[in-house]
């Protein structure tokens, strides 16, 4: 029995039919993770190889292999760094949609390339089912298939226990301020006697459970000396008063924001400090964060 084509990228069908299906799955279901091995090892290399690489004689199906497992561990990655730098972050709905959109689109690319050329010049497989003789083949053959199938199975056996096994999710509190513009930039850190400064205070509960958050705001007034022994200036704390204190309950995934407008009415330097507690545990702050704010 022998399965052939050339005429008709059934490849490329079966690869895109495949993203296609597992994606719908993944976003859907939320299951199948293990049968979406191929999406992530194979896949996004193997359309990248064919758009890039057309013609038959251009590669052997061996190196079409290699460099497809090859150019799938790199592509991933890049994408997921380029989602680093989206507000999506690296999270699992938006790397299958990217994985997928990657596939779906180079995919359409190698069709598009492939079938523009002639039907002798296109790529082309023809499998035949039947079994031969062991003996038959050299002992280059034979070492690369046993080297080959050693791969596979140590690849798959370590793919499989990265998702069986049970992984605990990092879990953290995002505790933020913002200039009036809403960036991390404009900061008000010099203002004249009395004049207003604006900033935005944020929070985003990433702790996989319901979190009552407090903020509170001090002011602090600080002396700095310089310190002739290590070279730096060293601050000391003079006086506190509390301005505001904001009770913030957050589910998991939800976040807050606020802005805040302070004056102050005394000339020195001073410290405008933001204090996150959790969950009414006032005996230490979870987590600070303070602006130097000279008022001349």
């Amino acid at each position: 029995m022998s399965l052939h084509f050339r005429d008709t990228p059934w490849d490329l069908y079966m690869v895109i039919g495949y993203t296609a299906v597992i994606a719908a799955v993944l976003l859907g279901l939320g299951v199948g993770e293990l049968v979406a091995i191929l999406l992530i090892l194979f896949v996004p290399g193997y359309v990248l190889v064919a758009a890039i690489f057309p013609k038959n004689a251009e590669l052997t199906w061996i190196e079409r292999i290699a460099l497809s497992f090859g150019l799938s561990i790199a592509i991933v990655p890049l994408l997921g760094l380029l989602l680093n730098f989206t507000p999506w972050g690296i999270r699992f709905a938006p790397i299958v949609a990217t994985i997928t959109l990657f596939t779906l689109g180079v995919g359409f690319a190698a069709y598009w390339r492939r079938m523009r050329l002639p039907p002798e010049w296109r790529t082309s497989l023809t499998l035949d089912f039947a079994l031969h003789d062991w003996g038959e083949y050299s002992r280059l053959d034979k070492g690369l298939a046993v080297v080959l199938a050693a791969s596979i199975v140590v690849a798959g056996g370590s793919l499989a226990y990265v998702v069986l096994s049970p992984r605990s999710s990092e879990t953290f509190s995002e505790f933020y301020i913002l200039g009036p513009g809403g960036n991390a930039s404009g900061y008000p850190t010099t203002l004249n006697l009395s004049q207003p400064g604006t900033v935005i205070v944020g929070v985003a509960n990433h702790e996989a459970a319901s979190v009552n958050y407090t903020v509170r705001i001090d002011l602090v007034g600080v002396r700095i000396v310089s310190n002739a022994t290590s070279g730096f200036n060293e601050t000391s704390e003079l006086n506190r008063t509390t301005w505001a204190t904001f009770g913030v309950p957050l589910t998991d995934g939800r976040n807050w924001t606020r802005p805040y407008t302070f004056r102050i009415n005394s000339t020195a330097v001073w410290k405008v400090q933001f204090l996150l507690f959790k969950d009414r545990d006032f005996s230490s702050a979870y987590r600070e964060l303070h602006l130097y704010v000279a008022v001349a």
